[in-house]
């Protein structure tokens, strides 16, 4: 068994019937991306980053974010040391290899808009000093889609740099009735483990970036993008950004099935949660569907390479 096929084993002693979450969860990890988990209350969002942090040998913090956090509380601030008469600097809790976000909404835009350079360019800047964060380093961060009272909605910016987000929804009674099982007489999260290394998650997201695409992939990957361009539905479609998302998670695809290339199954497996949050709807596309139904039609419509034998 595989380094990340153990991951995501481990990951599945906690989360119960959600191998598609826990999949991505780990792509977005390899892929050098950061996740969305969007969803109602108690469907495991917290769970499923605290699971994949503590598999982890990392450093890990979680921020609750609430409409009084400040940048400061999220990045760290300089502040006047009257004792020594200078300037100190106090790093915020960013500064770790996994940082769950909790409640991104629930923060104003002063301070959801601090995260925008730590999640591109993997730096803080405080007053005059810029600062590298931790290599890895992953945000997970975790929003109510269906609240609205007390929330502040992600301007298009912020949700561009999330490499994809995950909605895991209700468990099957099955997957429900097995999870009342493990839980009855101990919380499996507690007795988790890591099992993987921050070096031999940085050796696997270097083996992502050699993983080949070929041409026709490549064509297959800028045709999807642009009919989300040009459908008159879509307001705003897939950012240059967006398609270089979508080709870094199917890369890291591909590592955890075991393979050095990509294929079109890997772009179909990944377009929705990679591009859905990256759309705006026209107001005749909010009345009539949905992004992730706009999706499927685009990728019905268009032809799938053949792949070689």
């Amino acid at each position: 068994m595989s380094t990340l096929q153990k991951l995501l084993k481990n990951i599945s002693k906690v989360i119960i019937g959600k191998d598609e979450s826990i999949e991505l969860a780990a792509i977005a990890l390899i892929a050098k991306g950061h996740i969305l988990l969007e969803d109602v209350p108690g469907t495991g969002k917290t769970t499923l980053a605290k699971s994949l942090a503590k598999s982890i040998d990392a450093q890990f913090q979680r921020i609750q974010f609430t409409a009084d956090t400040l940048p400061g509380d999220v990045i760290g601030l300089e502040y006047f040391d009257v004792k020594e008469s200078e300037f100190k600097t106090r790093l915020g809790p960013i500064f770790a290899n996994i940082v769950l976000v909790d409640e991104i909404n629930r923060a104003v835009p002063r301070t959801q808009s601090s995260l925008l350079e730590v999640m591109e360019e993997r730096t803080v800047t405080i007053a005059k000093h810029t600062y590298t964060l931790p290599n890895p380093f992953l945000v997970i961060a975790t929003q109510n889609p269906l609240e609205s009272a007390g929330t502040f909605p992600l301007p298009a910016a912020q949700l561009d740099r999330f490499l994809l987000t995950i909605r895991q929804g209700y468990p099957t009674r099955e997957a429900e009735k097995e999870m009342m099982q493990r839980f009855q007489r101990n919380d499996p999260l507690e007795n988790l483990h890591s099992i993987i290394s921050s070096e031999e998650i940085l050796s696997l997201q270097q083996q992502a970036r050699e993983v080949l695409i070929e041409n026709d992939v490549q064509d297959y990957l800028l045709e999807i993008v642009e009919a989300t361009r040009k459908h008159e539905l879509i307001e705003i479609g897939v950012s240059p950004r967006g398609t270089l998302a979508l080709m870094r998670a199917a890369q890291a695809r591909a590592i955890l099935k075991e393979r050095d290339f990509c294929t079109p199954d890997d772009l179909q497996a990944l377009t929705k949660s990679v591009c859905a949050h990256r759309l705006t709807l026209t107001i005749e596309g909010e009345m009539k569907t949905t992004k992730e139904e706009l999706i499927n039609e685009i990728l019905l419509n268009l032809h799938v390479p053949v792949e070689n034998t």
